[in-house]
């Protein structure tokens, strides 16, 4: 290894060791009971969400790319397999997790991380908006129908984690809210929830299976559409928790070597009996809230947890419910952007709308993908209705009035056609019409159709056209595309 190569390896890994290791000894903890309710939620025995989170956390802390992201078993990966393990079993499930890695891998060879700059400032502000509120929710069957006793120690878990700080922030307050909250619990004999009661804990290391499933079209069939879905909300909620990660640090990430590296782990983590999974922004909230930035934070993240569910298993599943909860809110509060809530006053109405959208999508659906499609549309039809309003048309007639020249400037495309057709005297009786485009730009086949049927029908009215200015792009699809000067071709628009 060259000292270049060397010195790199030691800033990604160890340039933060005691602050990373701790943090990652706190999501560690933060991991296990999410792993067993997510498990839970999918149908599978708890084990397959400790084993997913395990190995996908180790892994995507190595080929990964977005230092100090928790990735490990989730939600939004969890509800989407429902159906598939009822219908089929956890073999199929397996089989539909390695698939959808296999997906995701193909997805980063293909550089599809790049299109994550579509997604506007306000779908990502909605997606963190409600996964707060997801995050918040999620605490509350824990508040509801618990001993009384639940109550003051979930406060006084706030407590520790917003006032401990203030004494000192060697030691994540995270980290000491439940080791306070435990040593509470242990040692007055408290009968509350614990992590213990959430399932049984694994007491093996997972070991290397293949899919017990038929290698045949029909299987092939049956997963599919599962690992697809799998993949897709898996690597959207995996580069939108990146892009909040980048904020977070002020560091970038590679989108694209994250969607392999995203890919690696579910497919591996398929052939341990694990679940397919994604980052997860909440614990990658706490990582970074308490220190964490390296891929060692990631790392240690999943061996803590391995380690703990093998060698402490007794001690953690003691550990209260309240301290957890205490955490998760925490990150929900701090997940959640408050300033969204005046900028809804002063910020443009639509992109308020397509905020609210996309948290209403989010929270009604509970699936991160459909939240986010809903935005990201949204969005594209408010930009094109702006984009569609920088258009205008002006003339000028010639002295004998009988040569018009239209000057076009703006955006021609679908949502300015109709402003465009509008803009021209097809009655006007002319011996020429110059159709001046040279500050304008044509961009599709609606606006080439347009362009078409204006030349044409001026033609009709026995006026010579001429269209000048057409830059680079507008020309090549002008003369891929057009049917005015092709022989025929009022027949053939009329046809369409």
């Amino acid at each position: 290894m060259s000292a270049l190569s060397f010195q790199s390896f030691k800033e990604t890994w160890f340039f933060n060791v005691r602050a990373d290791l701790l943090a990652g000894l706190v999501v560690a903890l933060a991991l296990i009971p999410e792993a067993i309710a997510f498990s839970i939620i999918a149908g599978v025995d708890p084990r397959v969400g400790l084993y997913a989170s395990f190995s996908i956390a180790v892994i995507t802390a190595i080929v990964g790319g977005r230092p100090g992201m928790i990735s490990a078993a989730t939600a939004a990966t969890a509800v989407l397999m429902v159906t598939l393990v009822r219908d089929y079993g956890l073999e199929y499930l397996l089989a539909t997790t390695v698939l959808a890695g296999l997906l995701q891998i193909l997805a980063g060879f293909l550089k599809l991380g790049q299109y994550m700059r579509f997604v506007s400032r306000s779908v990502l502000t909605g997606f963190v908006n409600a996964l707060a509120i997801l995050i918040f929710m999620a605490q509350i069957p824990e508040l509801i129908g618990v001993p009384m006793l639940t109550y003051p120690l979930v406060a006084l878990g706030l407590a520790i984690i917003y006032l401990f700080p203030m004494v000192t922030r060697a030691i994540p307050s995270p980290l000491i809210c439940i080791l306070a909250l435990s040593a509470i619990a242990i040692g007055f004999g408290l009968d509350i929830r614990t992590v213990g009661d959430m399932g049984e804990l694994p007491s093996t290391l997972p070991m290397f299976l293949i899919p017990d499933i038929p290698f045949t079209l029909e299987t092939l069939q049956i997963i599919f559409p599962y690992a697809l879905a799998v993949a897709v909300v898996g690597l959207l909620e995996s580069l939108m928790t990146a892009t909040i990660v980048d904020e977070l640090t002020d560091t970038p990430s590679d989108r694209n070597r994250e969607c392999v590296g995203q890919g690696v782990a579910n497919s591996v983590t398929g052939f341990f009996g694990g679940m397919a999974g994604c980052a997860m922004i909440g614990q990658s909230i706490i990582n970074i809230k308490s220190g964490g930035r390296g891929r060692l934070s990631t790392l240690s993240a999943g061996l803590f947890l391995m380690l703990m569910i093998l060698l402490v298993s007794d001690w953690v599943s003691r550990i209260p419910m309240a301290a957890l909860v205490a955490i998760m809110i925490m990150v929900s509060i701090g997940t959640f952007s408050w300033s969204s809530l005046k900028n809804l006053r002063v910020h443009p109405r639509s992109s308020s709308i397509v905020m609210l959208a996309t948290v209403a999508g989010v929270i009604i659906s509970h699936n991160l993908a459909i939240g986010v499609l809903i935005g990201v549309l949204l969005s594209g039809v408010f930009f094109a209705g702006k984009i569609s309003q920088i258009f205008k048309v002006t003339s000028t007639v010639s002295e004998d009035g009988r040569v018009r020249r239209y000057k076009v400037e703006g955006q021609v495309f679908f949502a300015s056609v109709e402003a465009f057709n509008a803009s021209f005297d097809l009655k006007e009786a002319l011996d020429e019409v110059i159709i001046d485009v040279s500050d304008a730009h044509i961009w599709d086949i609606s606006s080439v159709a347009a362009l078409d049927m204006i030349v044409l029908k001026f033609r009709r009215e026995g006026a010579k056209v001429e269209i000048i200015g057409l830059n680079e792009a507008s020309e090549t699809i002008v003369d891929k595309l057009a049917l005015h000067d092709k022989p025929g071709a009022l027949d053939k628009l009329m046809s369409h």
